[in-house]
């Protein structure tokens, strides 16, 4: 608690620097958080460089990851932190040169590609390395080496030609990872599966505190150091936090396995925040500083583009990915830009703030981009990737229900708004991917909620956590009134797991891969339930 005390005062005191300075907007913000956004030099005072010799341990304990995969380039990514529980990762601030390849094969017999990067102190160490001029559609091997030490092997794909008429794609979904609430045994699931791309939406890391056995992990083989029994406020308090995650080893292993497509919810930063308004109700500028760092520390630590590196406390993390003719992912931010949240948050009877159209979820301009894209889109499946449940989820059965103010049921005039749009640009194949809730759901989007036997408008697919809830529950607790208060619910499960879809031309398939227990380790994996979609012909039905 201590620790939360003192940083706070930390905050405060960087804010009131900043007021002295008359910097106290979102984009003075930003130009001023020299502490949080600092950028390599150039030139003569750039840090000096460390030889790869001098790398006595192995730097690659977090793995290596790639992403956002294009139909001629991929980004691969890996942080070189030989110590990752350590306050600088175990190097010294200095620039260290690393070498990468990428191959058609995995003993790097035939190689495509190599060069030479930099990794910079000021990134901590990350490397995000754009390979470009690749063939469409093809999978390659790619790995990392500083001195005599060489990272493991990862395995990522390109996206098809723009114009390929591609007949497959399959995805997997993942959310919700609290390290203390369990194992990342899913992950190992994953890593396993035979998958084209995983789209992670969003609780990638949480801000709690874990002890030093690991929370519900209950470690007695280790005990964690102290850095991570604290609350993540500070730049290097997020830092550290990847590194615990990244420490794990089937979430490192799916990381190696398949390109991941990343967009966060509010854990990543701090629980339900929004835009620029905390959940403790700190003053904006104070919160700004810590969200600055949280972004920070995130583009970092994941398999994100040049393009997507923060500015201070703004990013721009929506952006959009085509797969051929077959798939366009409009991959969202629902956290970044939206309106607090109605009646003081958590469950409340829908009412005028609910329906206010001047409320947002996405944000305006990040609504223009998004109904843009639909009407010059030529793609079979229009999917949408991102964080909160879409569709209407009532609480009971009855006229006394309320409805989740943190999701878009407490934005109903916005969610209208891009379902009109999505009509307005002729989209026949809508499918959300969806996390937050810890639970799995498939649910068809109606056009009134209110009329079960309203036009059905596309499907939504609810991945559920991965850790985040511990066991759970085939059926929880509130599965008869979930079902009852809302008849476009499909699918209900409660355990731990992840999704697949595999898109094809004419249908696609979900499948809600699920773990009984990830209090402790090595849980097999099963398939819970199976739902097609036809294509041209909206709804969840049982394959």
């Amino acid at each position: 608690m201590n620790h939360v005390q003192d940083h706070s005062e930390e905050l405060r005191a960087a804010a009131r620097h900043l007021a002295r300075r008359r910097f106290l907007t979102v984009t003075g913000a930003a130009a001023a958080l020299a502490f949080a956004t600092q950028l390599p030099v150039a030139g003569a005072a750039a840090a000096a460089e460390l030889d790869g010799r001098g790398v006595t341990e192995n730097p690659f304990t977090l793995g290596v990851a790639s992403g956002d995969p294009l139909p001629g380039s991929v980004l691969l990514w890996t942080r070189l932190a030989p110590r990752p529980f350590e306050p600088g990762g175990g190097l010294p601030a200095r620039r260290v040169g690393v070498r990468w390849e990428l191959a058609d094969d995995e003993r790097f017999t035939r190689t495509v590609r190599r060069g030479l990067a930099v990794a910079h102190p000021e990134f901590r160490h990350a490397l995000h390395v754009e390979v470009e001029h690749l063939a469409p559609g093809r999978v390659y091997f790619y790995r990392f080496r500083v001195g005599e030490w060489t990272s493991p092997v990862g395995r990522t794909r390109t996206a098809p030609a723009p114009d390929a008429r591609t007949t497959g794609l399959k995805l997997a979904a993942v959310s919700c990872q609290a390290y203390h609430e369990g194992y990342f045994t899913a992950y190992g699931h994953l890593a396993r599966e035979d998958v084209d791309v995983v789209f992670h939406l969003g609780d990638y890391l949480y801000e709690y505190a874990v002890n030093a056995t690991g929370g519900a992990r209950a470690y007695t083989d280790r005990r964690l150091p102290g850095v991570f029994d604290r609350e993540t406020l500070t730049l290097e308090d997020y830092r550290l936090r990847y590194g615990l995650y990244k420490s794990d080893p089937d979430l490192r292993a799916a990381h190696a396995a398949h390109p991941f497509v990343v967009t966060w919810d509010d854990h990543e930063t701090e629980n339900n925040y929004a835009g620029d308004t905390s959940e403790d109700d700190v003053p904006p500028e104070e919160f700004l500083l810590r969200r600055a760092a949280a972004y920070r520390a995130y583009w970092e630590h994941q398999p994100l583009r040049p393009a997507q590196r923060p500015q201070g406390p703004d990013m721009r993390l929506y952006r959009r990915l085509r797969f051929g003719r077959l798939a366009q992912f409009d991959i969202l931010d629902t956290r970044q830009y939206r309106s607090d949240q109605a009646y003081g948050d958590g469950w409340h009877a829908p009412g005028p703030d609910t329906e206010d159209p001047a409320r947002t979820l996405t944000g305006a301009a990040q609504e223009r981009w998004l109904l843009d894209g639909w009407r010059a889109s030529r793609a079979r499946w229009n999917v949408l990737p991102q964080q909160v449940v879409f569709s209407e989820r009532r609480d009971r059965p009855t006229a006394d229900y309320t409805v989740s103010m943190d999701a878009w049921d407490g934005y109903a005039a916005s969610r209208r708004r891009i379902l009109a749009g999505a009509e307005s640009a002729g989209v026949e194949n809508l499918m959300v991917l969806t996390g937050d809730v810890h639970v799995g759901i498939g649910l068809d989007i109606k056009a009134d909620f209110r009329d079960p036997a309203s036009r059905t408008l596309g499907t939504e697919i609810v991945t559920t956590s991965v850790t985040s809830g511990r066991n759970g529950a085939d059926r929880p607790s509130n599965y008869d009134r979930i079902i009852e208060a809302n008849p476009h619910v499909k699918f209900y499960s409660g355990r731990r797991g992840y999704v697949t879809v595999a898109l094809g031309t004419e249908s696609a398939r979900a499948d809600f891969r699920t773990v009984p227990y990830v209090t402790t380790p090595g849980a097999p994996v099963a398939t819970a339930g199976s739902f097609v979609t036809e294509a041209g012909d909206p709804g969840l039905r049982p394959a």
